[in-house]
């Protein structure tokens, strides 16, 4: 599409940000849905996020998204956010509203609707989360609200998944709750039904690492790992060689990104017709 003076810009801020494929994505969408806008990536540190934000109002910027590390600490220097931000703690959608930043969250409900096109019921399960960063916050918060049994969160710095379990608990009590530390010997594996990786561990350039010892996974597991670069991690190599039911982050990204467009454009965007006009080669 041809950019001129009234071209829109959106963009991704975190760090690192090289390997997204959020330009990708979301430049896909604005063409086929002829819409006069481009996505673009910054690459913005945790020391200059106060600086970005205020560029980003300077600028005009019609929108933008929020990743790792930036999804939490963000919510100090927006103007608003949303019900289902503050229930999370965490935002990954901000829309520009006439120089007023206002915060919302797609993870969670991108992270469900990829669940639900592999007919995954999250109802009376017990859930391992690894992980306790914005995604975590967004995705632990809807498997609640989705009625899982039990949601464990394992976290490298402990006091950090513990907060989680607490505001989990604190909304909804009935839920069963723990936490531990990222190499817990106290969690038994085997009687877990779904695992969920929302650390970076397993993430380009690291993509011989995973975030769990491969006998420690069982056949009757489903096991989704978020990041999506590479395609396949070390972690659902290894769950589809023991047999495990995997999802990788491509199918959350989508969904998400999706639900942020809707959020700045006001209208409904047709992920199937996304895919189908995608490269495959380009963006797997």
């Amino acid at each position: 599409m041809k950019i001129d003076a009234n071209t829109e810009l959106y963009c991704l801020i975190g760090h690192p940000v090289s390997k997204s494929l959020s330009p990708f994505i979301h430049n896909t969408s604005f063409e086929e849905n002829g819409l006069n806008a481009k996505y673009m990536v910054f690459d913005v540190k945790p020391n200059d996020l106060r600086k970005a934000i205020d560029g980003i109002k300077a600028l005009g910027i019609k929108g933008f998204n929020v990743t790792i590390p930036h999804k939490i600490e963000i919510i100090k220097y927006l103007d608003d956010i949303s019900k289902e931000s503050k229930l999370i703690g965490a935002v990954n959608t901000v829309k520009n509203d006439n120089g007023k930043l206002i915060g919302y969250n797609t993870d969670g409900l991108g992270f469900i609707k990829s669940l639900k096109v592999h007919d995954v019921v999250v109802k009376r399960k017990k859930v391992l989360i690894l992980g306790a960063g914005g995604a975590a916050h967004a995705i632990a918060m809807m498997l609640a609200k989705e009625g899982a049994n039990e949601i464990i969160i394992l976290n490298r710095t402990e006091k950090k998944a513990k907060k989680l379990i607490e505001k989990i608990k604190n909304i909804y009590p009935n839920i069963k709750g723990r936490y531990g530390g990222l190499n817990s010997r106290e969690i038994n594996y085997q009687d877990v039904d779904i695992i969920i990786n929302c650390t970076s561990i397993g993430m380009y350039p690291n993509s011989n690492q995973s975030p769990i010892k491969k006998n420690n996974l069982n056949k009757n597991m489903l096991v989704y790992d978020i990041v999506y670069k590479p395609r396949i991690t070390k972690l659902l190599k290894d769950a589809e060689e023991k047999g495990c039911k995997v999802i990788g982050g491509l199918d959350m990204l989508l969904y998400q990104a999706i639900l942020s467009e809707e959020i700045w454009f006001k209208q409904i965007f047709d992920i199937n017709s996304i895919k189908l006009n995608m490269n495959k080669k380009e963006f797997l």
